[in-house]
């Protein structure tokens, strides 16, 4: 693994997060929504998520800024990298593929929405976290820059810690007592770690 692979193996991350997105976005886009939590502190937070995972780390690939922030390149950790990456694409495709449309990129019940508890939520509550988690992991193992490799677990690190607890009320909001039977068998993040 080479420091130019490792680069092409994170921009590819990214095209691929967007192709396996865009027709969750496209086919859920249609269904109405009927709670919606997306207020200027959610948007704040998709801003900064957006920034370490991707505009930072782009800036960087594209014009290796900021330079002063290099840090040695080993091919160890970039491969450990590649391995986090291939675990968020996996897991980004199951959660789209058992949410269908029911996914969104904000806080929100569609119309008809149900609470799954199939396939990848069977044992995970939350494994789109879990998805962006592997990708921030994998962006630091893979960008040999303290900036731009750790921008990823600051910047969705951020949003995990002042979103996670807003959507766990507004699941109890919208389905009672399943959502409560149903945090008490699932783990957060991580199966079987609660």
């Amino acid at each position: 693994m080479t420091p130019l692979l490792a680069k092409i193996v994170f921009c590819l991350l990214a095209v691929l997060w967007y192709v396996n997105r865009l027709p969750h976005e496209r086919r859920s886009g249609r269904t109405p929504v009927s709670l919606n939590s997306r207020d200027l502190r959610e948007t704040i937070l998709l801003t900064i998520s957006l920034s370490g995972l991707g505009l930072i780390p782009f800036l960087y690939v594209a014009t290796g800024f900021p330079a002063a922030a290099e840090r040695p390149f080993l091919p160890a950790l970039a491969w450990l990298g590649l391995l986090a990456a291939i675990g968020s694409l996996v897991m980004f495709r199951l959660t789209h593929q058992a949410l269908g449309r029911n996914w969104s990129v904000s806080l929100q019940v569609r119309e008809n929405h149900r609470l799954i508890q199939s396939g990848v939520y069977a044992r995970v509550r939350h494994p789109m976290y879990t998805a962006f988690w592997l990708w921030a992991v994998a962006q630091a193992l893979l960008l040999p820059n303290w900036v731009a490799g750790l921008a990823g677990l600051a910047g969705f690190g951020t949003l995990y810690a002042f979103r996670i607890g807003r959507e766990e009320r507004m699941m109890l909001d919208a389905f009672g007592e399943e959502y409560r039977a149903y945090s008490a068998r699932t783990a957060r993040l991580i199966p079987w770690v609660y």
